[in-house]
């Protein structure tokens, strides 16, 4: 049937003298291609809660698809606005810019955030919540790619709740960005960069009562017996939501709401994940996306699984309850996919902007070495060394991401030696016992490193906006609070993510072979028949495409 539908198709467009190109018409690529990021899975996820999921969710996704089993992050520091940009570029930091969630600016000496641009107005939220845009992003994405070669006629539409996992996978070429305002309002917001005003199937949606059906109770899913993947749910290694001194559900969030930032509350709950299929689902609609001869790109990246591991940790009661409900967003969402789009019509990939390590203190009380640092001790260490022998307490701007960026103008005017107060520095960092390597800019920027720790740090340094001194934690040690957990290291607990190919164009199989985080963007791009990416240090995945 198929082969006569498309002899049929061509017989018409050959007695008008064209071709299925030349028309627009390109029956070989999917309608539409969706990425989804997980906001914090590590790749046991997949297999640890595997006999919970549902047959259709993520089993579905490695059953039908594509599954690479052995897929890291190249670069540190692993955590969400690198990993969002270098999923949706194919580039680390070191080329496409986002160096962390924040970083220094050395020239104006303050703090920046990846997506914040006061050039541009809010849509929604508050005064300030949406004054954003992708423009700290220095190559351009996949949905970029996509637009300029469709002459602009394709859409890239991207949401998430946090606005640098929507912003930053979208590009600066996408149709618009959404992310979610909590506070009083619990609405869907965006920025004047896209748009002059929010769509009416957008007002429509946060004019509707539904973000309010999910401030209920939080209990699990299944039996809580029935998760014995995870840790006893009552323990003394998690955070708690503020008003409620216990770590064990259930959860009442109607209660809780008032003491934890109102709607917001919802990013640290499962339903901060239904929130954002509810919204997709909605987008892929009303923006008719995979309805016309142009691939559309749709972007979604699930950002409470992240807020819920750093609360409870990656072996919590919570967490696992997180994922399990995530499977079956999932499988709503390729339902959904299916019958509106069409089955086999849309090409889609999952997978994680970094992992997390498990709770210090948890590994602790099973006899597994451990240490959390209080975040501003190293700086703290520094400044008191420095101020020993300098006299001066202001020759260190900040230290973050594991690095020191050194206050030159400070250095500079009081005549002090940059080399000298270099090797302070690093003579101090080595004394300190959960401290691995120092290394220096210098070292970085003119390392010859083919692999290891040292090729990680070297592509996620960019010239203009990481430190003077980079230093490596040993293993197992992170800088957080007292309880819960974070991520950011080249460790494989931070590193190894999922990656599943599925739908139109895939082949179905697996692999153990080593993958990249940068092959995804080249791997989409040659299955659409795109250009080859040029800022991409990618690899294309030839194997997972069929011919």
């Amino acid at each position: 049937m198929n082969k006569i539908l498309i002899s049929l198709v061509f017989s018409i467009f050959s007695s008008c003298n064209l071709t299925p190109k030349a028309s627009g018409l390109d029956l070989d690529k999917p309608k539409l291609v969706v990425s989804i990021v997980v906001d914090q899975m590590r790749f046991d996820n997949l297999d640890k809660y595997k006999e919970s999921y549902s047959n259709n969710g993520f089993n579905r996704l490695i059953r039908e698809g594509f599954n690479l089993k052995n897929n890291h992050f190249n670069y540190v520091p692993t955590v969400t606005g690198p990993g969002h940009s270098s999923i949706s570029t194919g580039s680390t930091p070191k080329t496409h810019g986002i160096v962390g969630n924040n970083w220094f600016n050395k020239k104006t000496q303050k703090d920046v955030y990846c997506t914040t641009d006061l050039n541009y107005e809010n849509l929604g939220g508050n005064a300030y919540s949406a004054k954003m845009s992708p423009n700290n992003l220095l190559v351009n994405t996949l949905g970029d790619l996509n637009r300029i070669e469709n002459d602009m006629n394709s859409k890239t539409i991207s949401i998430a709740i946090k606005d640098r996992g929507s912003i930053l996978m979208g590009g600066r070429k996408a149709n618009a960005a959404y992310w979610f305002y909590g506070k009083d309002k619990g609405e869907w917001v965006s920025s004047k960069y896209y748009m002059e005003e929010l769509p009416e199937w957008v007002d429509n949606f946060n004019n509707s009562d539904i973000v309010s059906t999910y401030i209920r109770e939080w209990n699990t899913l299944y039996d809580i017996n029935s998760y014995k993947e995870s840790r006893s749910d009552d323990n003394n290694f998690e955070k708690s939501f503020k008003g409620d001194p216990s770590v064990t559900f259930p959860y009442d969030l109607n209660k809780l709401k008032h003491l934890n930032d109102g709607y917001d509350m919802l990013k640290e709950t499962p339903f901060g994940n239904n929130l954002t299929t509810d919204f997709a689902i909605k987008a892929i609609s009303n923006e008719k996306l995979g309805k016309d001869q142009f691939t559309d790109v749709l972007t979604i990246s699930y950002s409470s699984t992240d807020y819920i591991g750093h609360n409870f940790g990656v072996d919590a009661k919570e967490t696992q309850d997180a994922y399990l409900r995530l499977d079956l967003e999932i499988e709503r969402l390729l339902y959904f996919l299916d019958s509106y789009v069409g089955e086999n019509e849309y090409t889609l990939f999952l997978t994680a902007d970094h992992g997390a390590s498990k709770i210090p203190a948890y590994l602790n009380s099973i006899g597994i070495k451990s240490q959390n640092i209080e975040q501003g001790t190293v700086k703290n260490i520094l400044k008191d060394v420095l101020f020993k022998s300098y006299g001066s307490n202001q020759l260190i701007s900040k230290v973050m991401n594991s690095q020191v960026y050194l206050n030159n103008e400070i250095i500079n005017s009081l005549n002090i030696s940059f080399n000298s107060i270099e090797k302070t520095i690093i003579n101090t960092l080595n004394q300190l016992e959960y401290i691995d390597k120092v290394y220096t800019s210098e070292d970085i920027i003119n390392g010859n490193f083919d692999s290891g720790y040292d090729l990680l740090i070297q592509n996620g340094y960019n010239v203009l906006r990481s430190g003077d001194i980079i230093f490596k934690l040993k293993e197992n040690v992170i800088s957080y609070g007292n309880k819960g957990t974070t991520h950011g290291s080249g460790y494989t607990y931070d590193t190894h993510v999922p990656l599943i190919f599925f739908g139109k164009k895939i082949v179905q199989g697996e692999s153990n072979v080593k993958t990249k985080i940068t092959d995804i963007a080249p791997t989409i791009a040659k299955l659409l028949g795109l250009k080859q990416m040029s800022d991409s240090t990618g690899e294309v995945l030839s194997f997972v495409i069929k011919d």
